[in-house]
């Protein structure tokens, strides 16, 4: 069987700030809705053209891409417990949004929000064929979900799509998203690379750096969904669009993928053990003369228990000399949970050493 691993290399870039809203994978009334999908770009636009002379026409991605694609809808069934009722209200709600398979063996990426709390997760392939999918496990700190489906009880016939680099992608590049916006499945939009290096935050109020932004349409459903290259490869998983209107709203040309690159790092690490673990200080600070000055402290954390006080200013992480967030996060990145790590700060003109012992990552950004 091939395996994602032979097909991908990891690789990191930097990040800029921007903000957005998380796309909703809401199921609408197809009898009071009408969508109007962006056309293919015509031949002569830019994004078809580079496509065309560099890669892959639109029509052929889409050929090649499409029966990659699934359809995924989770149930959830929520609460609303009452002293006064006898018997449980217990509600039952859907979710949609989109994934694609990246082996063989049943293995498919999504958004982590569109599969969060789900009790029972059905997916549809190109050919209608629904089956049901286990959750292999989710980072809600990239918004990434990983989902398996039985190919040999099932008699399924996958075809991966290719992984990419998203450490090669430059602004203006051509850009395909397929996926399933407003429940339309398997709809495909055209755009370029619009910017790089933004920074989003996730559902867990955590950041996702090194972000790609498209001006591909992307839509309520487009959730988890591949942003392909010119080449027919996945460069990007679709997660976020920036609204004009609010969180409900649809597509105003800003919609934003996490790379793929950051997807390698964290598919086995899923696989492997369900979650991913990430060392983590607790810290929120802010690039100063020196080093980064510490802005806030999250509560009980490593750093509150190691002696670092706010507008403290870390000039040195585990023996590395730090200006900004970035910096500390790409030190913390490079250790484990349970590492003791040397802290040097400043405060005042005087210097202190500090040994802080690092901790998993909380599940959610801690509320101050």
């Amino acid at each position: 069987m091939r395996s994602w691993v032979s097909t991908v290399a990891a690789a990191v870039m930097g990040g800029g700030v921007t903000a957005a809203a998380l796309m909703g994978a809401g199921v609408v009334d197809r009898d009071r809705v009408t969508v109007v999908e962006s056309p293919i770009a015509p031949k002569g636009s830019p994004a078809l053209a580079a496509s065309t002379s560099h890669g892959l026409s639109a029509r052929e991605i889409y050929s090649r891409s499409a029966p990659g694609v699934v359809f995924i809808r989770a149930q959830t069934i929520s609460s609303n417990p009452s002293p006064f009722d006898v018997f449980d209200r217990s509600q039952a709600s859907e979710s949609t949004g989109s994934g694609f398979v990246i082996d063989e063996d049943g293995l498919i990426l999504t958004n982590a929000h569109v599969v969060e709390a789900a009790t029972d997760i059905r997916v549809t392939f190109s050919d209608h064929h629904t089956v049901s999918a286990t959750p292999v496990g989710k980072d809600a700190d990239t918004d990434l979900a990983l989902l398996r489906v039985d190919v040999d009880a099932e008699e399924l016939d996958l075809e991966p799509l290719e992984l990419g680099d998203s450490q090669t992608v430059q602004v203006g590049d051509p850009t395909v998203a397929i996926g399933n916006p407003f429940g339309l499945e398997r709809t495909l939009t055209t755009g370029v690379v619009s910017a790089l290096q933004r920074r989003l935050t996730s559902p867990s109020g955590f950041a996702i750096d090194n972000v790609i932004q498209t001006d591909a349409a992307l839509n309520p459903g487009n959730s988890g969904g591949p942003l392909i290259d010119a080449d027919g490869r996945v460069i990007g998983i679709n997660s976020q669009i920036a609204t004009g209107g609010g969180a409900g709203s649809g597509n105003v040309g800003i919609g934003f993928a996490v790379p793929v690159n950051t997807a390698k790092t964290v598919i086995p690490q899923l696989e492997a053990a369900g979650h991913v673990e990430r060392a983590y200080l607790g810290i929120q600070g802010v690039s100063a003369p020196g080093g980064v000055r510490v802005e806030a402290l999250h509560p009980d954390s490593p750093a509150v228990q190691a002696g670092i006080r706010q507008g403290d200013v870390v000039e040195r992480l585990g023996g590395e000399a730090v200006h900004s967030m970035d910096d500390v996060s790409a030190v913390l990145a490079r250790h484990k949970p349970g590492e003791a790590i040397d802290v040097e700060v400043s405060s005042g003109g005087i210097t202190r050493g500090l040994k802080a012992t690092l901790v998993d990552r909380p599940a959610a950004l801690p509320s101050e």
